[in-house]
This record gives structure tokens, C-alpha cells and sequence, in this order.
């Protein structure tokens, strides 16, 4: 422990979410606020006031199941638990660096197969053309599902409203974008 009473120093994926988010989840005093105003609550394996606690333990073992729970990719990041929270921690943030890590450490849900797809599909469209290209976005996501005619029939009467461009529309900075994603990527690997 530190000397300094405002460091805050807690060990294990606790303190990585820390260190990554500045979310502190020693915070959290289990009041269940979260898990009561949670839309998907009910969906998820373990609430978020659950994996708050899990978290706060610093046992591998709870660690290792946070990881590789489904609750994470159900999370909607609405906000709801962060509204609620007295102690104003956000649990949105740190599902999301929660997600990131399960990918990176390969032990993400199986049950969320479609939700990764749907993830990095999005990422990737904005990567390329700096903002959400649909088309783009609806073929990547669709090729790595592996279902690839679901929702065909739906497309050409959306171009046909101008619903759907064909063509991306570029963000005039896309080196910008491009720098954004360079320097996640090498703060990951680091």
C-alpha cells in the first residue's frame, strides 16, 4: 500500500480496470442499484453489482469467470446502472475495457459469437471511413456470421429511399481516426 491516502492501489483485474479506466470498483458498497435498473439484468450470468464484487475480491478465479462471462457482451452501455450509481462509477466503461480484455486474452463467451461480429465489425467501418458506413458495416458483419442472405430483401428498398449509400462518405480526417486506433492497439500490446 502507498503512503499517499488518496492513491488508489488495488492488485489483480481490479486495479487493471483501474489503471485503463480509472474506475475505481473498491467504491462500489453493494448497494444493487445497478443490477435493479439494468434492462438486461435478467440475461445477464452474473449482474453488474455481481461483477463489481467479483472484482473487488482480487481472486483469480472470479477474475477468470468475469472474463469469460456473458454478462459483459449483454451490457448494453446504456447507462442506466451509471445514472443510478450513488458512488457514480461507471460500470459502462468498465464493461467496456472488460470486453476488450476477453478478446485479447481469448476467453470470451461463446454465446457471444454474434456480439463480437457485431463489434468489430462496427470498429471496423469507422476505422476505415471515420464514421459508420452501413453497407460496409452490414456486409462485414454478415460475412463473419456467417449469414450472409438473413435481412437481404431488405436492402434494395432502403438504397432505393436513400436509406443506404452505396458509397461511403469519408470524414475529411481519416489520418486522425487512423492515429486513434494506432495508439489503442499499441496501449494494448503495452
Amino acid at each position: 500500500m502507498s503512503s499517499d491516502p488518496h492513491q488508489y492501489v488495488i492488485s489483480g483485474l481490479g486495479g487493471e480496470v483501474f489503471e485503463n479506466t480509472e474506475v475505481k470498483v473498491s467504491h462500489c458498497y453493494q448497494c444493487g442499484k445497478c443490477s435493479a435498473g439494468c434492462p438486461l439484468s435478467e440475461e445477464m450470468d452474473y449482474p453488474p453489482s455481481m461483477i463489481m464484487r467479483m472484482l473487488q475480491t482480487g481472486n483469480p478465479e472470479l477474475e477468470e469467470k468475469v472474463l469469460r462471462s456473458f454478462s459483459i457482451w449483454v451490457c448494453l452501455t446504456c447507462e442506466m446502472c451509471y445514472a443510478r450509481c450513488p458512488m457514480s462509477i461507471d460500470i459502462p466503461k468498465m464493461m467496456d475495457f472488460l470486453r476488450e480484455k476477453a478478446i485479447e486474452e481469448k476467453k470470451a463467451n461463446p454465446k457471444a459469437k454474434q456480439i463480437i461480429s457485431f463489434h468489430k465489425s462496427f470498429l471496423d467501418s469507422v476505422k476505415y471511413t471515420g464514421k459508420m458506413y452501413e453497407i460496409g458495416f452490414y456486409a462485414d458483419y454478415k460475412t463473419r456470421t456467417l449469414k450472409i442472405l438473413d435481412d437481404m430483401l431488405l436492402v434494395p428498398p432502403m438504397i432505393k429511399r436513400g436509406k443506404l449509400s452505396i458509397i461511403p462518405e469519408l470524414i475529411k480526417d481519416r489520418s486522425g481516426i487512423a492515429s486513434i486506433f494506432r495508439k489503442t492497439i499499441k496501449k494494448n500490446k503495452t
